[in-house]
């Protein structure tokens, strides 16, 4: 199955605004065949139907009897045994059968901001050939039904920005097929499970809900390329095992929790990342020499944080970077190096630092003790050997030093 990809600033910017896309379907009701959209003025009896309509029927009913306001208008058209007539009900060939004997089955539900109100039903895993289904920018309330789990073939499930509430909804995770998860902008609370980031999703967006406690071990085992969690409240230090990581992750962004400790030395495993946000923490102590190993980064935040000492060399001479943000931390110092920055257009922001002689720094008496200045960051051995050489190579006639990640005896 071909993996998603997710261009970079679409990502980022969806973080900080609740996910708003065109409703599909507002001609009609959609039918697709062979992946085609198809017209809704086709002559209903001209299609084969499926011998198992009843069950749709029945799932797609119930589901409309649970919804309580449709200011649009959107289930008008749920009426009759035809639900490939549904507006925003999307149908296909049964993938099972033969061409030529196959029948119409539902295949997507997309109701993107229609602002529906209701609920899920577990009627819903009926629908046995829905491939994707998107809610976002609705009013769904309540929980994710157990019988989700028996959605064989749903790859997509995008339920953000609705009211959704309670724990994690363990049953996604049973989904077999299930790539992409979103779960943004709702209400969501309480610890986010370990196998989550074990489950071969392509997509984790998990931000703008209440999550709390630590961030699972298994995290870096994920294949996701990209993962969310930015404004929960998950407190604890950033996991440090990164010896079985995928190197497929693009965009990491922890933003506005409550994360404490150092950065892990093992982040310099994260080499195709291009997004690194940490912002709006409680991180404290120095970075570690491991961040010039990310020679892929564009964006790099690790703002309203609590480190400090200088910054490094080599995190300024990153070779892909566009942004960097450090401001608001209490750093006291930074090379040449990152002066030169605006020169190549890069934006760089150390505002409200601990920096001699610049402006738009703290006062003097809030650099006198700074808030974890005390923290040792012992870096902790990795499992395996990592070796890269300095991001911009051979600069000033001179080589960098490769930096070597540790490894256990």
């Amino acid at each position: 199955m071909q993996r998603l990809r997710f261009p970079m600033a679409l990502v980022f910017l969806q973080v900080f605004t609740p996910k708003s896309s065109a409703f599909v379907g507002t001609g009609g009701g959609g039918v697709w065949f062979n992946g085609r959209g198809g017209s809704t003025t086709e002559t209903r009896s001209s299609y084969p139907q499926d011998p198992n309509g009843n069950r749709e029927y029945t799932a797609l009913q119930a589901w409309r009897s649970a919804m309580t306001d449709d200011p649009y208008g959107i289930l008008a058209s749920w009426l009759g045994p035809d639900v490939c007539f549904y507006r925003g009900v999307f149908c296909s060939y049964a993938p099972e059968v033969p061409i030529f004997a196959s029948f119409r089955v539902v295949s997507g539900i997309d109701l993107n901001h229609a602002n529906l109100e209701g609920s899920l039903v577990k009627e819903l895993a009926l629908l046995d050939h829905l491939s994707f289904l998107h809610l976002n920018s609705n009013r769904f309330s309540g929980t994710v039904p157990d019988s989700f789990r028996e959605l064989h073939y749903l790859s997509e499930l995008d339920l953000s920005n609705n009211r959704f509430s309670g724990p994690f909804p363990t049953s996604t995770l049973l989904i077999p097929n299930l790539i992409y998860l979103d779960l943004r902008f709702n209400s969501f609370s309480g610890e986010v499970p370990d196998e989550l980031f074990v489950k071969d999703l392509d997509a984790i967006f998990l931000n703008n809900n209440q999550f709390g406690g630590q961030i699972p071990m298994t995290l870096w085992a994920s294949p996701a390329s990209v993962i969310t969690l930015a404004n929960n409240q998950f407190s604890g230090s950033i996991p440090f095992n990164f010896g079985y990581m995928s190197s497929r992750i693009r965009e990491v962004l922890f933003l506005n929790n409550k994360l404490t400790g150092c950065i892990p030395e093992g982040v310099g495993y994260l080499t195709d990342v291009e997004v690194l946000d940490l912002s709006f923490n409680s991180l404290a102590g120095h970075l570690p020499s491991s961040l010039s190993c990310l020679s892929e980064v564009e964006v790099l935040n690790i703002a309203h944080n609590q480190f400090s000492g200088e910054l490094p060399e080599l995190v300024c001479d990153l070779r892909s970077l566009a942004n960097l943000t450090v401001a608001y931390n209490f750093f006291s110092g930074f090379s040449l190096d990152c002066a030169r920055l605006f020169f190549r257009n890069v934006w760089f922001d150390f505002s409200g630092n601990c920096i001699p002689g610049s402006d738009m720094q703290r006062p003097p008496p809030e650099c006198m003790g700074i808030p974890g200045g005390g923290l040792s960051c012992l870096r902790i051995p990795s499992t395996r050997p990592l070796a890269c050489a300095g991001s911009m190579g051979q600069r000033d006639g001179m080589n960098r030093v490769p930096y070597t990640f540790p490894s256990l005896p």
